[in-house]
Parts: C-alpha cells; sequence; structure tokens
C-alpha cells in the first residue's frame, strides 16, 4: 500500500503532479462527476497514489473545463494516512483510470464539514 507523506512544505497549487506527469484532467473530471460525493462545495476531490506517496487532489471546474488542480495537504483538512488509506482500499476498481480513486464517505463527511456551512 502506498504510504501517504507530509512534506513539511506549505503546498501551493500544483499543475503536475511530482515527478512531472501531466494529469489526464477532462477524464479525471469525468470520473469525479459520477460521484456525487466527491462534489463538496465548488470542488471536486480524488485521490491519486502510486507506489510510493498519496496525495488527496481537488479540481474546481469552470467554463465547461478545468479551472484548477491542486494537491491538498490532506492532514490540514482533518484526513489522515488511515483515511487515505481506506479510500484506496474502498475505491479500487471504482475509477477507468489507474491510480485514481473517490475519496470515501468518511473523507466526505470530514470535507463537507470544511467547505459547506
Amino acid at each position: 500500500m502506498p504510504k501517504a507523506e507530509k512534506t513539511g512544505i506549505d503546498p501551493l497549487p500544483h499543475y503536475t503532479m511530482p515527478g512531472g506527469a501531466i494529469p489526464p484532467y477532462e477524464q479525471i473530471l469525468k470520473q469525479v462527476r459520477n460521484y456525487d460525493n466527491c462534489l463538496i462545495g465548488s470542488s471536486y476531490f480524488y485521490i491519486r497514489a502510486d507506489d510510493r506517496e498519496c496525495w488527496l487532489c481537488r479540481i474546481i471546474h469552470g467554463g465547461g473545463g478545468i479551472f484548477f488542480h491542486e494537491i491538498v495537504d490532506f492532514e490540514n483538512h482533518a484526513v489522515s494516512e488511515d483515511d487515505i488509506r481506506e479510500a484506496i482500499r474502498l475505491g479500487t476498481g471504482s475509477f477507468s483510470i489507474p491510480d485514481y480513486y473517490p475519496i470515501s464517505p468518511h473523507i466526505e463527511q470530514k470535507l463537507r464539514i470544511l467547505y459547506e456551512e
């Protein structure tokens, strides 16, 4: 299981994943739109994982396309490493894009508390 890591660096908006790969934005947006629990406030949240790390990510869409994409500091959003691992376990096979997963109901609940009133 990949390990979610906190880097100790304040997160900034990212337009590429660590390692330089550009995420397939349109495919991701198409996938997350199929899951009501991924839309929180005006953002779609999802998890990206590789063999070493996991990231909580969000897309803010606008004008029919991707407006903003960022890697979110999951710990600052009350999401634990165990929450991320559980979401990967529950979401395996959900998205047709390898290494991408919907957020779990537990992560959804935590994010809704932060982003919705």
